[in-house]
């Protein structure tokens, strides 16, 4: 594992694209996996504490990394050791040219799983997502459950009212990944998508209000402008990252799960969340925010997040 120190924003890396600074203020550790080099971010309280790790996992969009989670990872380090992924085929995490799918995005969770499993083998882990982050942290979590304490998934996915295919596997329209691939305008497109004032309409839509972070624009620039950016976006887009039956996975989960999202924005359709709401282990609650309540109410949030963790048991169990 390395450690590597945070590159100014400003430089730029042999290639010409400009130099990706970490996205957390935190220790870089890079592990082998299945979808190549994986990256992952740790910060820890200087004096010994009894507190759980907490596992933090980005969305996933053409400009997804852990900046995306920088609030909750400066916050909580005070506290615990905390812990952020990033996903195959974003942040510092490999970009290759390769296929990106749900299989691969939820075993780097279980890698890093297994890492944070190494440092505290005593301590269950809470773990939280954003987005169809989610939806990894999810399926890892049903498939191996005892590791995890509880889950919180912030705007996860897959509670629109599209949403009520039960098969197994994903939602791939094959052809549209291979229009966006065609290597006559796959990196032009991606270029023309990523440019500032692009990435700010999308992060407006987001927030569901013109005030965005400035700091989250800044740093997706500066992502989505790195080799082989396009290519995990691209899977994004034509749907091979998105489960048919996430329902079902999330209708499953033993452990105790908090659910929260905003009401402003292009994502707050969670029509089907009555089919969690009123299970004796989940928690909703809702801000009057948009996809982001940890940038626009960082206080509320933690707030929140804190009143539900202190109802969760060492064993795993809420009293809710």
């Amino acid at each position: 594992m390395n450690a590597t120190a945070p590159t100014p924003a400003s430089s730029e890396t042999l290639s010409g694209n400009p130099a990706l600074p970490a996205p957390v203020p935190g220790e870089r550790h890079d592990i082998d996996s299945f979808g190549g080099r994986l990256t992952y971010w740790s910060a820890a309280p200087a004096e010994p504490t009894s507190e759980p790790p907490l596992l933090l996992i980005h969305s996933v969009n053409a400009a997804g990394s852990a900046y995306e989670v920088r609030p909750i990872f400066e916050h909580y380090a005070r506290s615990r050791p905390v812990y952020a992924i990033e996903l195959p085929g974003f942040g510092h995490s490999s970009r290759a040219k390769r296929q990106y799918t749900i299989r691969m995005m939820t075993d780097a969770v279980h890698s890093v799983v297994a890492e944070i499993q190494k440092v505290h083998p005593d301590k269950s882990i809470d773990a939280l997502a954003l987005s169809l982050g989610s939806e990894f942290l999810a399926r890892a979590a049903s498939e191996t459950p005892q590791p995890f304490r509880s889950l919180a998934l912030v705007a996860p996915t897959g509670f629109d009212k599209k949403n009520q295919r039960w098969t197994q596997g994903s939602r791939a329209i094959p052809w549209l990944h291979a229009f966006f691939e065609n290597p006559v305008w796959s990196e032009g497109i991606f270029k023309l998508l990523t440019m500032k004032p692009v990435i700010a309409w999308f992060l407006k839509k987001a927030f569901g209000a013109p005030n965005i972070d400035q700091g989250m624009l800044d740093y997706d620039y500066l992502t989505t402008h790195q080799p082989g950016a396009q290519h995990a976006p691209y899977y994004f887009v034509a749907g091979y990252l998105f489960s048919q039956d996430i329902l079902r996975i999330y209708q499953d989960l033993p452990m105790p799960v908090w659910f929260s999202h905003g009401v402003r924005g292009d994502f707050v359709d969670y029509t089907l969340k009555t089919t969690v709401e009123g299970r004796p282990n989940w928690t909703v609650t809702v801000f009057q925010t948009g996809a982001m309540p940890h940038f626009e109410v960082p206080g509320e949030f933690m707030r929140a997040y804190d009143e539900f963790l202190g109802r969760v048991t060492g064993t795993g169990r809420a009293t809710l």
